[in-house]
């Protein structure tokens, strides 16, 4: 049993009442602690990592999938704002985010960007965060298993999104100066346009 010690009172009589087994295992608890503290926090970490690119897939998924069926008579390669059916786009995968709960970083609320180049259009939404939704209307996709190699117009849906490590903090425990450089968390989805 522990008791309080007298100031005049050398700390070894403190510890004398510990047997060897139990300072043993104190000693082994302290220096395991941190490796198990890093452990628990890198699966939360990771797996929560892991469950938001899981939805930007599906995001991703979704707006390839609605971009695929809009039509492609109001795309104009020269430099203009988004047209309806790629602002259309973006809607579908604001909706995707906000119902999954995950900031849309105020995607809803920017205007419309003029043309990347092409047909490409890159929404930067950076209220609260930063994600970069990128919505391209003219990739071409060779399609292998038809006669003549013919290839095939798809729409690519993109994003970028910043994800804040806490994984940082504590593998610094173990390892000083370490630095888990992972930011952002990429997903993207192509669909063959139907139009």
């Amino acid at each position: 049993m522990f008791r309080l010690r007298h100031p005049g009172e050398p700390l070894r009589s403190q510890f004398s009442g510990l047997c060897n087994t139990d300072a043993a295992a104190i000693i082994e608890f302290a220096v395991s602690l941190p490796l198990l503290v890093v452990m628990v926090v890198g699966i939360f970490d990771f797996g929560g990592a892991f469950n938001l690119k899981q939805e930007l897939n599906n995001a991703m998924r979704e707006g390839a999938r609605f971009g695929a069926n809009q039509p492609t008579n109001d795309l104009n390669p020269a430099p203009v704002t988004a047209p309806p059916s790629v602002d259309a786009v973006r809607f579908v995968v604001d909706g995707y985010l906000q119902n999954a709960h995950i900031n849309d970083c105020g995607l809803s609320a920017i205007p419309p960007p003029a043309s990347g180049g092409g047909l490409v259009w890159v929404y930067n939404a950076t209220t609260g965060c930063s994600l970069t939704l990128t919505i391209n209307r003219g990739v071409w996709v060779q399609e292998t298993t038809l006669p003549g190699n013919p290839n095939m117009l798809c729409i690519k849906v993109q994003i970028v999104y910043p994800y804040t490590w806490h994984f940082n903090s504590v593998i610094q425990l173990l390892v000083p100066g370490a630095n888990f450089a992972l930011t952002n968390i990429q997903s993207d989805a192509t669909a063959v346009n139907m139009d």
